[in-house]
C-alpha cells in the first residue's frame, strides 16, 4: 500500500522531518518500529518512521544530505511504502547507496543454492559472505523478497513493481535487473546490466533464452 499526501519540511532543534497527517496504528496497522521507502519528489530513501507521540502519529525522519534538498515554507508531494525488511541499522539509503551501479563483475557461486546471494553481491560490489551475512540466509533460503530486502539494506533503488513475463519472447529488459529463472521447484536468479547476463552459475553471457524467464525486477541505474 502506498500512502500519498503533501506537506512542507519541519525543521527542529533535534533534526529535520515531515509529519505524517494521519495515524499511523489506524490506517496501516501497524506500530512499533516502522521501516519504509520514501519518495519525495525525485528523491527516494528508506528509514524508519519515528513515533511523535503514544497514539499513533509518526514523523518521516531525514538525514542532513536529504533535509538539504529540500526549501522551508515550500510544499512538496511526499509518497511511502511500508517495506518488511529492517534498515534501522544500515548505514546505507538511496541517496547514500553503497555503490552506483555502472559496471558488474561476475561472481561464480562456490555450489549450488547461492544464486540470489550471488546477485545481490555482483549488484552491491560486496563479497558473498559479507552478503550472507546480512541477507541471514544460506543455501536455498534467498527469495526474491530476501532480495529486495537486501537492496533496501544497500540503498540499491529498484522498482516497485515485479514484472512477470513467464515465458514470453516480447520482452524488452531494462538496462539493469534481477531476472527470475524457473528451474524445478525452486527459483534461479541472474543479474542483466547493458546487454549482458551475468550468471552465477555460467558465467557471463551475451544472449539469454527469455523463455527461461519468470520475471524481473528492475534496478534503477
Amino acid at each position: 500500500m502506498k500512502y500519498s499526501y503533501k506537506q512542507k519540511i519541519e525543521n527542529k532543534e533535534e533534526g529535520a522531518y515531515f509529519d505524517i497527517p494521519f495515524n499511523v496504528w489506524e490506517v496501516a496497522k501497524r506500530e512499533g518500529e516502522i521501516p519504509v521507502k520514501v519518495r519525495v519528489e525525485d528523491i527516494m530513501f528508506v528509514c524508519n518512521l519515528e513515533p511523535k507521540d503514544t497514539k499513533g502519529g509518526y514523523i518521516i525522519p531525514l538525514q542532513p544530505e536529504i533535509s538539504e534538498n529540500f526549501e522551508a515554507d515550500k510544499e512538496y508531494s511526499i509518497s511511502f511504502r511500508i517495506v518488511k525488511s529492517d534498515v534501522s541499522n544500515s548505514p546505507y539509503s538511496t541517496a547514500n547507496p553503497i555503490r552506483k551501479i555502472d559496471s558488474v563483475d561476475i561472481l561464480i557461486q562456490p555450489h549450488d543454492g547461492l544464486c540470489g546471494q550471488s546477485c545481490v553481491a555482483m549488484l552491491a560490489g560486496i563479497s558473498l559472505e559479507e552478503t550472507i551475512n546480512i541477507m541471514h540466509c544460506n543455501e536455498w533460503q534467498a527469495t526474491i523478497l530476501r532480495i529486495i530486502n537486501a537492496l533496501n539494506y544497500f540503498g540499491i533503488e529498484h522498482s516497485e513493481e515485479l514484472v512477470y513475463t513467464m515465458g514470453r519472447t516480447d520482452v524488452t529488459l531494462p538496462k539493469c535487473a534481477v531476472i527470475l529463472e524457473t528451474m524445478g521447484r525452486f527459483s534461479h536468479y541472474l543479474v542483466t546490466f547493458d546487454g549482458k547476463f551475468y550468471d552465477p552459475n555460467l558465467g557471463v553471457m551475451d544472449r539469454y533464452d527469455l523463455t527461461k524467464m519468470k520475471g524481473y525486477l528492475e534496478v534503477l541505474v
